[in-house]
């Protein structure tokens, strides 16, 4: 069985989801890591026994020329450039979500694919949660009819990460470009991946500095900072009305901060036909016999972190020629335009379409 030589690129939170999965996967070997910060970087190492270590990810791709692909796990600041280095040293490239800081950034990264004819594919991992699974199965077997409605909630009371996620020069945005993108993407995944057309957005950072965040966050997000001095410029919250081609609609709520009574999480869809609210576990309202019903799905249908061995998998055999991308740059370019147009709506304060 042919293997593929897979390095891991940033060693920080998420990094250790992506490990864990090559390290199970039959079709990869989990060969290098790097990180700009040695301690943690050796850290890493010693814990899954790995000893190509590098600090310098293009001295990397020079010295080890028989690396198939890597994992891009860093702050959002740099997926651009670690993508684009990777895909012209011949490797296929995984990248965390969201593609990068905005649309520019995310069609140099998608031109570089074409041009070198590299695999690019980005780390939509919901896509691949037994949530996401399941409401696709059912919505393409008709339960649902025509989607002309979708809203989601990804809300924190006290959520505020800090660190590089809180600052906008590292991560491009706060809970919109953190968050939302993952239910955004969910979301227009499941619609059948729309065009959008038009936004109209707020964007709020009345209380970024004057709330404690929860303890799971923090040290989450500790473990993906280097040792420097972050700012916190993003924003608090944020709503959006995205509007698409085919006439339905999205709205969406995110935030790191907001006063509320506890923190909410939810995507629902609404069709012709029925239904979908997962929040996590997945719900469907539909009709039988001239009846309104309500249907649980009696086996576990929540996000895990089980989702990234999905990913991966995904991953490595679209690497081998096996399977199609599951999430590919032009989705990522299509989520950084409808990013862009809401942070751009809320400067504005009016209506934004998208070309």
């Amino acid at each position: 069985m042919k293997k593929i030589k897979v390095a891991v690129i940033g060693c920080g939170g998420i990094s250790g989801a992506h490990i864990d999965a090559y390290i199970a996967h039959p079709q990869a070997e989990m060969y290098a890591l790097c990180d700009i910060n040695e301690e943690r970087l050796n850290a890493k190492g010693k814990q899954y026994g790995i000893t190509r270590l590098y600090t310098d990810y293009k001295k990397m791709f020079a010295e080890l020329p028989e690396l198939d692909a890597v994992s891009v796990c860093t702050w959002n600041n740099t997926h651009e450039p670690i993508t684009i280095a990777a895909l012209e040293a011949g490797k296929a490239v995984l990248c965390e979500k969201p593609m990068s800081l905005n649309t520019e950034n995310a069609l140099n990264m998608q031109r570089v694919a074409q041009k070198t004819g590299g695999k690019l594919m980005l780390g939509f991992v919901r896509r691949c949660g037994r949530d996401c699974i399941a409401a696709k199965d059912l919505i393409g077997k008709g339960m649902l009819g025509d989607i002309y409605y979708a809203q989601t909630k990804i809300l924190r009371r006290n959520g505020n990460p800090g660190g590089w996620f809180a600052d906008k020069s590292y991560s491009g945005g706060g809970p919109l470009i953190d968050l939302g993108v993952h239910v955004i993407d969910m979301a227009r995944y499941l619609m059948g991946n729309p065009k959008p057309v038009a936004v109209t957005a707020i964007a709020v950072d009345a209380l970024k500095g004057s709330r404690a965040t929860t303890k799971d966050v923090v040290e989450y997000a500790s473990l993906s900072a280097a040792d420097r001095d972050f700012k916190n410029d993003v924003e608090d919250f944020a709503a959006a009305f995205i509007r698409f081609d085919n006439g339905a609609v999205l709205n969406l709520e995110a935030s790191y901060a907001l006063e509320m009574e506890k923190n909410e999480c939810y995507i629902a869809l609404y069709g012709t036909k029925g239904g979908i609210k997962i929040d996590p576990n997945l719900h469907l309202y539909t009709q039988m016999h001239d009846y309104p019903v309500n249907v649980d799905i009696a086996m576990p249908t929540d996000f895990s972190f089980e989702g990234f061995n999905g990913e991966i998998d995904n991953f490595v055999k679209y690497v081998l020629g096996e399977k199609e991308c599951l999430s590919p740059a032009e989705d990522g370019v299509t989520l950084m335009k409808i990013l862009d147009a809401v942070y751009r709506s809320a400067r504005e304060k009016k209506e934004v379409i998208i070309e």
